[in-house]
């Protein structure tokens, strides 16, 4: 990864889903012209799969669908394919890579081609695409800046939607903080609380309690958040308080960590600056981060249902 690039690099994979068929991934070709591109008319998810002694274990496949479809209903967009046709395509793309590694998901909804303009009703492209991918953020810890753009209010655009043309925001604000020399951003919402990460949801501990923003507020309805949650109050015993969080409590809270598919469970070890907790790791996080590992790979039988398993051959 260069400073000109400051992208993840990865391995194309062979073949891809597009539009109710397996193809090869040079073949996995969209026009120009579709309305998605366009005006950022589509929805994803990123789900995760975890290659363990030849079995790839997706985690939560079938919750992260079922926002796909809440996402696309929010924008008024039919997706035309069942869930189950979507998990099936899902196992065959991993199925036909043949992948031998952690794997990151990517199942996409987008308008088509078809009329122009702000009130077309394209028909509806769907893919889903599957890479080999490692970490996204340090599990050592990162350092965040607080961002200058921030997070819309929810009667602006539907935030809780994972939408597309949404992400421009989270760009602008992932290469802001990259080009002040720090790993993530951090987003405040329209009235200066904080919302979230350039693609994660947030979590600090104060006084050995877990508090991170409510789902009413301008964030995203996170599905590792979630899993986060539940396994802080079944397992660990924690108490979880969903609240705003003011900024200066970023800086004088004892830890700070990311959650989300990508980054998993990310610590935070300094803000802007200042050092959070003794700048290494906190237990709390540290407990969280080795839960959840042990969660998606299917080795806590109360939550293997959570789990996908696909045999590779």
């Amino acid at each position: 990864m260069s400073a000109k690039n400051p992208g993840i690099d990865i391995k194309w994979p062979s073949y891809a889903w597009l539009n109710g068929s397996i193809v090869r991934w040079d073949d996995a070709k969209i026009h120009v012209f579709v309305h998605g591109l366009h005006y950022g008319t589509g929805v994803f998810e990123g789900i995760r799969g975890y290659y363990d002694s030849g079995i790839m274990k997706i985690f939560r496949l079938e919750d992260h669908l079922k926002r796909l479809y809440r996402s696309a209903k929010t924008i008024l967009m039919d997706i035309p394919y069942k869930i189950e046709e979507l998990v099936e395509a899902t196992k065959h793309v991993i199925k036909f890579n043949k992948f031998k590694s952690d794997i990151y998901i990517r199942p996409i909804a987008f308008r088509g081609l078809g009329s122009f303009g702000l009130r077309a009703t394209n028909p509806v492209d769907v893919a889903i695409i599957a890479v080999e991918f490692g970490k996204y953020l340090s599990p050592k810890g990162i350092r965040c800046k607080i961002s200058s753009w921030r997070k819309p209010s929810p009667d602006s655009i539907p935030v809780w939607a994972k939408v597309t043309g949404m992400y421009l925001l989270y760009h602008l604000a992932a290469m802001e903080a990259h080009l002040s020399g720090y790993d993530e951003a951090i987003l405040l919402d329209s009235e200066g609380y904080v919302a979230e990460g350039a693609g994660e949801n947030i979590f600090i501990v104060k006084n050995n309690e877990l508090i991170t923003p409510p789902v009413y507020d301008a964030i995203l309805e996170g599905i590792t958040r979630d899993t986060v949650i539940k396994l802080a109050r079944e397992e660990l015993g924690l108490k979880v308080i969903e609240r705003r969080i003011r900024r200066e409590e970023l800086y004088t809270c004892d830890e700070v960590f990311f959650t989300g598919t990508a980054a998993e469970v990310t610590p935070i070890v300094e803000i802007e600056g200042r050092i959070i907790g003794n700048g290494a790791i906190g237990e709390i996080t540290k407990n969280i981060m080795d839960l959840y590992r042990e969660v998606v790979l299917g080795r806590i039988e109360k939550y293997r249902n959570w789990v996908t398993e696909v045999a590779i051959e």
